[in-house]
This record gives C-alpha cells, sequence and structure tokens, in this order.
C-alpha cells in the first residue's frame, strides 16, 4: 500500500517509530542547567514496563551526551552502554544481560545544550530597560523535541506520569507543569526545586522554566490561576488574567469534566517561536499573546491575546488529558482547540461578534486548500520533520471551519453532548479521529462518520454552482473541486447546504446534504433570489449564475453581514481563478461603498492589496483612485473622531478604513491629517484612540522620510509594551525610500531584531512593491546564515511573500529546487503555486488593467 506521496505505508511509517517491548511509566527528572555556559546536566530515572525480555532499549535521544546508564530491580543492577542514533534521533541502550519482563528503573546521567533555535531545552535573552542582558531557560517540545532536553519515549501515545526536579541559582524562579512541592538551599547559592507529579501525559507537554520571573498573585479558575512574566510587566497582565479565568470556567463548564492539573501558570517568554505552547498547567506564550495594556493596545490586540489564552486553555482537556494517538491526528488536537476559542471569546465578548470574523481565516484557509499542491487535513505522518510542518493554516483554520460547519448541522447541544461523551470514555489515554466521530454519531445518530470523512480525508473543497431550474420553481445545484488553475477532477464532497430562497410566496430556508453530483431543490412556487450558504458557516464556495448574482446584489443589506462577507470573499476568489471577469468584481464592489461590517471590509481590501502587488507603478495611481471611490464614502461616514456610544467594532472599522486610503489609496490629505493625528496624540498619549494608532503607524511608515524611520526605529528598541514593539518594527518595513528598506533588510540578520521575528520581518519586505526584488536578491544571498539563525518553523512562512515576486518566477521555482527548505514539504509548493495564480491573473487582467479599475 502506498500513501499519497507514492512511498511504501507500512515501511516508511514505521522507520521512525520506537518499538514497544519496553514503554515508560513514569518519569523522574532530575536537570541542573547553567544560564551561563548554556549548558545543563541531569539524570533521569524512568520507571519502564519491560513487555519481553531484552538486551536493549531503544528510546530518543537528540543533542545530548550520554555518561551513565543501568538498569534496576530490587537490589539487581545491570549496566548498559548508549550508543547514540542522530539520523533517527535515537539512543541504543545496550545491557550487559538482558532485562527479564516487568517493572525495571532506567537511570540515565547525560548532558546538553541550551541550544539558541528555540526548541528542546533552550535559551531565551532579553535586555531590561537599562540595557542589562538577562538569560531565561525555557522549553518548547511540540513536537518531538523533548528528546533534546531528556532521553525519553517522544511519542504522543506513549504517556507516563513526570516529577521534575530542578537545581538552579537562588535568585531565579521555577515552573514546571505541576504545583511547587518543596524548595531547599543548598551550598554554592544554589536551590533545589521539587514539582509535584503531573497526570500521565504525552512527552510534548512537559515543561521547565527558569529565570527572572514574576507571578501575579492567583486568581480562582477552578484552579489557581497565575500569570508569569520577567520583572516590571506586572501591569500588562491584568486582561489576559481575566480571559484566562473566564475561558477555563467555561471549558470545565462546556465539557462536563474538571480542568485536569492541580494549577495553572501562564507564562510569557521573552524569546518564542509559536504563539504559545498548551503544556499541561505551565502554558509558555509569546509576550505579544500574553501581555497587554488595556488602554493602548488596539480592539485586534487585544482580542489575538483572548483568542491565544482561550485556544491554549481549551487543549488542557482536547490535547492534554484526551491525546492523539499518533502526529497524524494532530489536526484534531489544534482544530478543536481552534473552534473552542471562538467559542469561548464570543461568551466572553458576544459584542466582538467573533464567529462572523472567523470567516476571514476561513476564507484564508480557502486560499491554500484551493491549489492543486494542497493536502488532506489529515495524512501519513511518518519522519519528525512530517511532524512539525503539520501546523499550518489547514491544520488549524480548516479543521476548525469543518467542526464548526459539523456543529451548526448537528445543533450545537447535540455537538456538545458528543464532544462531553468522546472526553470522558477517553480521558488520560489517546485517540484516533475515528473515536471522535463514534461519539458524534452515537449523541446526533446521524452518519458523521461518512460525512467527516469526505472533508478530513481528501484535498480541496467543493465550489457549488447554483442556478434556476428550467420551469424556475426550483434552484439546481452541483458540486465540482475548486482549483485557482483549472484542473478535472471528479471528488465529491458530503456538502451541508444551508439555503434561503425567496418567491412569490414568501422566504423559506432548506438544509440540503448533497452527497452526489447535482440535486435540485424543490420550491413552492417561482425563484426571485437564493443565498447559498445561510449564517456563512459552510466550508465552500457558491458560483451563482448571472441572473441569481444579479438578483442578490441588488439588496446587499438584507443578507447578513457574514453572508455579505461571503458573497465577496467567493466573487474574489472566482475572480482570480478565471470564472468571472475583474470588471464583474470591482462593479459589484461599488455596491458596498455604504458597508458597515468590518469583515465584509476586510475582504474588499484584501482584494485590492492583491491588484496593488499584481500592478505597475504606472497603473497604482488608477487602483489608488478606486480605493479612495470605495472606501472613502464609509470613512466620511465615520469620521476621524469617535463617537459617543460606538461599539469597539466601530472604532475598529475607522482605522481599517483610513489605514487603506492612507496607504492603498495614496490620499494626501488623509496622510496629512495622519500626521496631524499621530502629533497630537504623541503630545497627549491619553488622548490616544487605540484602534487608530495602528492604521497611523503604517500610513506615516507609507510616506514618510529618514526622520521618522529613525523615530519609529528608537520607538521599536524602547516600547513601553510587547504590542508597540511589534507595530513600529514592522512599520520598518512599509516605508518607500529604497536606503531605509536596506537598512530594515540588514537589520533581520545583524541581532537588531529578535530571531522570533526576523523571518517575519522579511516577509514584510518581500511583499514591499518597492523593494521586493531587492529583499529578495538579499535574502538569497544570506539563504545560509538565514537557515542558521532562524527557527525552522518560521522560515517557510517567511517564503510565503515570495507570491509577489512576479517578475520573477522561474529564478525563484528554480531556487527553491536547489534550496530545500526544512520543514517546507508542501508549503513551499503551495508558495510556488500561489505564485503561479498571481502570474496567470496578471496575464490576463494585467493589459487593459487600467481600464478596468476606471470602469
Amino acid at each position: 500500500m502506498l500513501d499519497q506521496d507514492g512511498a511504501p505505508l507500512a515501511d516508511a511509517s514505521q522507520d521512525y517509530r520506537l518499538p514497544k517491548n519496553v514503554t515508560p511509566k513514569r518519569y523522574d527528572i532530575h536537570l541542573t542547567p547553567d544560564l551561563k555556559a548554556f549548558t545543563f546536566q541531569g539524570e533521569v530515572n524512568i520507571t519502564v514496563a519491560v513487555n519481553e525480555a531484552t538486551n536493549e532499549v531503544v528510546l530518543n535521544a537528540l543533542e545530548l551526551e550520554v555518561d551513565k546508564v543501568s538498569a534496576e530491580r530490587g537490589r539487581k543492577s545491570v549496566v548498559a552502554k548508549a550508543e547514540l542514533e542522530p539520523a533517527k534521533e535515537r539512543a541504543h541502550l545496550r545491557f550487559a544481560e538482558k532485562l527479564s519482563a516487568g517493572e525495571w528503573t532506567l537511570k540515565i546521567a547525560f548532558r546538553g545544550i541550551l541550544n539558541d533555535k528555540l526548541h528542546g531545552f533552550y535559551r531565551s535573552q532579553y535586555q531590561d530597560a537599562s540595557g542589562k542582558t538577562h538569560v531565561a531557560a525555557t522549553t518548547q517540545f511540540e513536537s518531538t523535541d523533548a528528546r533534546r532536553a531528556f532521553p525519553c519515549w517522544d511519542e504522543p501515545e506513549l504517556k507516563a506520569s513526570y516529577k521534575v526536579t530542578l537545581v538552579i541559582d537562588e535568585n531565579l524562579a521555577a515552573i514546571s507543569n505541576g504545583g511547587q512541592e518543596s524548595e531547599r538551599k543548598l551550598a554554592g547559592g544554589k536551590k533545589e526545586v521539587v514539582f509535584k507529579e503531573t497526570i500521565a501525559m504525552s512527552t510534548y507537554l512537559v515543561a521547565f522554566i527558569v529565570g527572572e520571573f514574576d507571578a501575579t498573585a492567583p486568581v480562582d479558575a477552578g484552579t489557581p490561576l497565575r500569570i508569569v512574566h520577567v520583572p516590571g510587566k506586572e501591569s500588562l497582565t491584568s486582561w489576559a488574567k481575566q480571559i484566562g479565568a473566564f475561558s477555563l470556567k467555561y471549558f470545565a463548564d462546556y465539557y462536563g469534566l474538571k480542568y485536569p492539573g492541580d494549577k495553572l501558570d501562564l507564562i510569557a517568554i521573552p524569546d518564542f517561536a509559536s504563539g504559545a505552547m498548551e503544556n499541561l498547567g505551565a502554558i509558555t506564550f509569546r509576550e505579544t499573546a500574553l501581555l497587554a495594556d488595556e488602554k493602548t493596545a488596539s480592539r485586534a490586540e487585544l482580542e489575538r491575546v483572548a483568542d491565544v489564552v482561550s485556544h491554549e486553555n481549551a487543549h488542557m482537556w482536547f490535547g492534554d488529558l484526551v491525546t492523539m494517538r499518533w502526529w497524524n491526528g494532530i489536526w484534531l488536537n489544534e482544530a478543536f482547540a481552534t473552534f473552542m476559542e471562538m467559542l469561548a471569546v464570543h461568551a466572553w465578548k458576544p459584542e466582538w461578534k467573533r464567529w462572523e470574523s472567523f470567516s476571514v481565516s476561513r476564507a484564508a484557509a480557502m486560499s491554500i486548500d484551493g491549489l492543486r499542491s494542497t493536502r488532506p487535513i489529515e495524512f501519513t505522518v511518518r519522519s519528525p520533520e512530517d511532524c512539525r510542518a503539520m501546523f499550518d493554516i489547514l491544520t488549524y483554520e480548516k479543521g476548525a471551519a469543518v467542526l464548526r460547519m459539523l456543529e451548526q448541522f448537528l445543533g450545537d447541544s447535540v455537538f456538545r453532548d458528543g464532544i462531553r461523551r468522546y472526553l470522558k470514555k477517553h480521558q488520560f489515554n489517546n485517540t484516533e479521529t475515528s473515536d471522535l466521530w463514534d461519539a458524534l454519531e452515537a449523541a446526533s445518530r446521524e452518519p458523521v462518520r461518512k460525512m467527516m470523512d469526505s472533508w478530513i480525508f481528501q484535498p480541496g473543497f467543493p465550489i457549488i454552482d447554483a442556478a434556476p431550474s428550467t420551469d424556475g420553481r426550483g434552484l439546481k445545484l452541483s458540486q465540482r473541486r475548486f482549483f485557482y488553475l483549472v484542473e478535472d477532477n471528479d471528488q465529491l464532497w458530503h456538502v451541508p447546504v444551508m439555503v434561503r430562497a425567496k418567491t412569490d410566496k414568501g422566504v423559506s430556508t432548506h438544509k440540503v446534504l448533497l452527497t452526489t453530483k447535482e440535486t435540485t431543490v424543490d420550491l413552492p412556487s417561482k425563484l426571485e433570489w437564493a443565498l447559498l450558504n445561510e449564517g456563512g458557516h459552510g466550508f465552500y464556495r457558491v458560483h451563482y449564475a448571472p441572473e441569481l448574482l444579479a438578483a442578490i446584489t441588488k439588496n446587499p443589506a438584507a443578507l447578513q453581514p457574514i453572508e455579505r462577507f461571503g458573497l465577496v470573499s467567493d466573487t474574489w476568489a472566482a475572480t482570480v481563478a478565471g470564472l468571472g471577469p475583474l470588471s464583474e468584481f470591482l462593479k459589484m464592489a461599488r455596491l458596498f461603498t455604504s458597508e458597515t461590517d468590518i469583515n465584509v471590509w476586510r475582504a474588499l481590501i484584501g482584494a485590492f492589496a492583491y491588484l496593488d502587488m499584481i500592478a505597475s507603478d504606472a497603473e497604482r495611481p488608477a487602483l489608488a483612485a478606486t480605493v479612495r471611490e470605495i472606501v472613502g464614502p464609509a470613512a466620511a461616514r465615520l469620521g476621524w473622531e469617535p463617537q459617543s456610544g460606538e461599539s469597539e467594532l466601530v472604532r475598529q472599522l475607522r482605522g481599517t478604513l483610513i489605514g487603506a486610503l492612507g496607504t492603498l489609496g495614496d490620499d494626501p490629505d488623509v496622510q496629512k491629517r495622519a500626521r496631524d493625528l499621530y502629533a497630537r496624540f504623541e503630545d497627549n498619549p491619553d488622548s490616544a484612540d487605540r484602534d487608530l494608532m495602528p492604521a497611523l503607524v503604517n500610513i506615516l511608515a507609507h510616506s514618510g522620510d529618514a526622520a521618522r524611520y529613525e523615530e519609529f526605529k528608537k520607538k521599536f528598541k524602547a516600547p513601553r509594551t510587547p504590542q508597540e514593539e511589534q507595530r513600529f518594527l514592522f512599520a520598518l518595513a512599509n516605508f518607500r525610500d529604497r536606503d531605509l528598506l536596506r537598512k530594515t533588510m540588514e537589520m533581520t540578520l545583524d541581532g537588531q531584531v529578535r530571531t522570533q521575528n526576523s523571518p517575519y520581518l522579511m516577509h514584510s519586505l518581500l511583499l514591499n512593491s518597492t523593494c521586493r526584488y531587492e529583499a529578495w536578491d538579499f535574502a538569497r544571498a544570506h539563504w545560509d546564515e538565514m537557515i542558521q539563525k532562524y527557527p525552522d518553523n518560521a522560515l517557510p512562512r517567511m517564503c510565503e511573500a515570495v507570491v509577489a515576486l512576479l517578475d520573477r518566477e522561474d529564478e525563484v521555482k528554480k531556487f527553491f529546487g536547489e534550496h530545500r527548505v526544512r520543514l517546507g514539504g508542501k508549503i513551499i509548493d503551495q508558495h510556488l503555486e500561489r505564485l503561479g495564480v498571481a502570474v496567470g491573473f496578471r496575464k490576463r487582467e494585467g493589459k487593459n488593467l487600467q481600464a478596468t479599475l476606471k470602469g
């Protein structure tokens, strides 16, 4: 049997798996990190079950030196020699005699390095306000990096409990998964900190953090919850504490199970490659994803903190308490946590309309899933590298979107009942995806597995063609796979199509499970108009026959905002795919000048940004004029000053519209007003509009000079909050002066920017139309240095920006053919295909772009 890449499935998938003749039950880990030498020493005593007599034990170890190994049982002790196999990230422990079946304790003494690659047991450095450098040691083990910190069975199915002891300098703090059990002073200015034993869990969830950290007083979230941070940042913890406590209680109620740990620390780490990591009881975060000043952070920045905290808290049950058996099932961990974060944040802040804004994330997943080079949500995982490559938009956003679609089809209470069944049955254990479908089928009595298999195990998604039936008394629906680049395909899905139709007898709704190529929905009388994907939760696009599209766009206000978003998003995707001309999209866009929903505007402005990417310098004035024509009236209605009683979303919309006018619209009046208002806010920070400030910074960068550049650079280096640091850092990639942009390029490698941020700064430079080709030349020239310095998981994301290199398509493809990107895999193929899509779009629409824009 072959997998989707044509490799022999059985042999290849087992190549990196550990034998099951010996399995772990309990780890007693004793570590002594040296924050000056960037090393650590350790000893781990592992209680194991020897399932069949053996003189060799195989487990995972990487970048470790093993000094001593023995196995003990009662008074018997058997020594072993350790042989490391770095290529397979293993250690072979060869014993002097056979270990008989039964329980043994392996004792392993080892040494390692605190690396600077943001994985395993690594060092994080930061400077305080006085410029003094501080070092912390922290962990990031998902997916397969616990083996860099201690020898272990580093596979999710091999759960065990963990007892952690850390020997550290007496002035430092230590945190791990369990609450602190004891602390005692040692000689030489050291102390020993012992933590309570954990529940049985997977190695990738183990955590230990050492450094100069402070913690807030605990709050009751059903368990003690604290925010841990570097000194001086307690004022930025309130927001995370609020959503942390709310979401943890919300999930305990939703799941019908109490939180499985004995405490919960949310820990802000200065250097962190991802957004956050769901270590049981000790969740680690980027500072921007946890710490925020409620007075100055924009609503979007506060939403990010709420989302990430809720996402990680959801994992305490879905992922930590119940864990996938192997990495092919990681999508369920992440997709479900994404789904649950939406539920919790929506319950906490219903005025944010979080499910409506999730439609933007759904559309972003569709932009990848419409490619030939997409992948199924769940697919065969063989090597550690395959595991690490799973963490992408398809795992998170597409996975969450299809779960939301299923929840809406089954009903929210039935869906919740199924989730409760699943968690209760499998707590402390491991599962396959099918176990969840079984629980949901038992709760709903619907054919969940058959329906969801069509979404989980095949790539892509359908586009539903909708047209009136011949007699006008029905609605013809047909499905086909959506592609940006034309390809024959006969895939079918079980599509839950929600329809709202208007006839002369009124408006009716219809729920259709489309499992065949086509069907007809019977209507009581002649069809006037029809809307597919009512409520906007379906993971499919809709292509209306011309008369239906004309009917439905006559009065956009009659649609819900999420439905208007779907209409714009689907029409734009069809335009990029060549299913309709750009002129028709722009004609429709001009009907939305009275639009009031921020997500609809995000869809429209996203389309304008794409046009900016394909436009030449000569064509940009016509595009800017179109942006001013469409966006201008909506911005004028809102004005520049917040009004009494405005919602937070309206305030955010103001910033979105003004930001578009000052950049894509290149409006000199808006740019001048932005400079004046920014100066006013600088003179009186308390008067600053937090939702307008990010737009002002972007406008000032877009139109800024060298003096402004140096001002923003200083603000980036001495920020008041993590959000301000990000805001001014990425503004440095938005200037239009080539000399200034060259300085920003140098900053990505000269140590001025954290390695966690440098790849994303380079991403912004590659998208800047002023310098994109020079930035590409810079990246190629410094490629080896970037590979060495940047986190492995960030390089593929940086490379996403090659979609803008339309004039260098052949060169870009050749480069990546010769330079393999670690963890890139299909992600790089997707970037290259998206570049091809953009080139094809420009070939179709570029010749007459100015005339098309002018309408």
